[in-house]
């Protein structure tokens, strides 16, 4: 009888003990604070005019917090070459994803990541908002303020002719102009290092028609720097509104990721962490 008793106890203890495991996994599973919940991975996509290098002091603190950062070039062919290029490049990272755009890059992005499930947030610094047929010179002109948006582009631009690209050219943005619409406020050694390392865009992007943004089904976060130059604050908070997103706005110029990285940081922590 008494190993009878003890077989008894035995059966109830462990049932006891697996439903306290299951029903402690289940809580961790659904609870907001899972320290096993895999973090999304950071992919950062940078505009025109310049480079990948413009995201370092931002992908060095996201590595920092243990995030796993991609910062792919933007190639600045067109809108629906580069949001292809882009969207390949997607395919390949598993898990979820935060997509970060800056500038021209926040059309990419709004195109790429159409129709992605692995996309968790889209984040816009300074950044265009496309809505479907909208252009790129379009959204730059539609508000005063633009030092890029003026009646003689040559003022501003360096042509180069693309081989083989049916009379399309590379804009180059003149040197001694690049501080002061891209980069007023940051250290003038470090703008000029920015203004000769810029990577060109198509000039026909300009009036190239973006497509199906993905910002109408994917929740999107977004920073004004109100010292922008080149797309004007009025326009980025019009764009923001329609989308949606969850919006800080700082003291900073269009490369504001140089400028505040700090402020840009938490922005995507915040996006990672919704």
């Amino acid at each position: 009888m008494n190993s009878c008793r003890r077989i008894a106890l035995t059966a109830a203890t462990v049932a006891g003990l697996t439903s306290l495991i299951v029903g402690t996994a289940s809580a961790t599973t659904n609870g907001a604070a899972d320290p096993h919940r895999p973090k999304p991975t950071i992919v950062l996509i940078h505009g025109a005019w310049a480079d990948g290098s413009s995201w370092a002091a931002v992908t060095e603190r996201l590595q920092h917090e243990g995030y796993t950062v991609d910062v792919p070039p933007n190639t600045l062919r067109g809108v629906a070459t580069d949001s292809a290029n882009l969207r390949a490049f997607l395919q390949t990272v598993k898990g979820p994803i935060v997509l970060v755009g800056h500038s021209y890059g926040g059309v990419v992005i709004s195109n790429a990541a159409t129709g992605n499930m692995n996309i968790k947030s889209l984040v816009y610094v300074d950044a265009y908002i496309p809505d479907k047929g909208e252009t790129l010179g379009g959204l730059t002109a539609a508000q005063p303020g633009s030092g890029l948006a003026i009646p003689d582009p040559s003022t501003v631009f360096n042509a180069v002719p693309i081989p083989d690209g049916g009379g399309n050219v590379d804009l180059y943005v003149k040197q001694n102009l690049y501080p002061q619409i891209f980069a007023a406020g940051i250290n003038p050694n470090k703008a000029a290092v920015l203004a000769a390392g810029q990577r060109p865009l198509a000039a026909s992007t300009l009036a190239e028609p973006s497509g199906t943004p993905a910002w109408k089904t994917v929740p999107s976060w977004a920073l004004i720097g109100t010292a922008d130059k080149v797309l004007p604050p009025a326009e980025q908070k019009t764009m923001t509104v329609r989308a949606h997103s969850h919006t800080i706005q700082i003291n900073a110029p269009h490369l504001s990721m140089v400028a505040k990285p700090d402020a840009i940081t938490a922005l995507i922590n915040d996006a990672a962490h919704h």
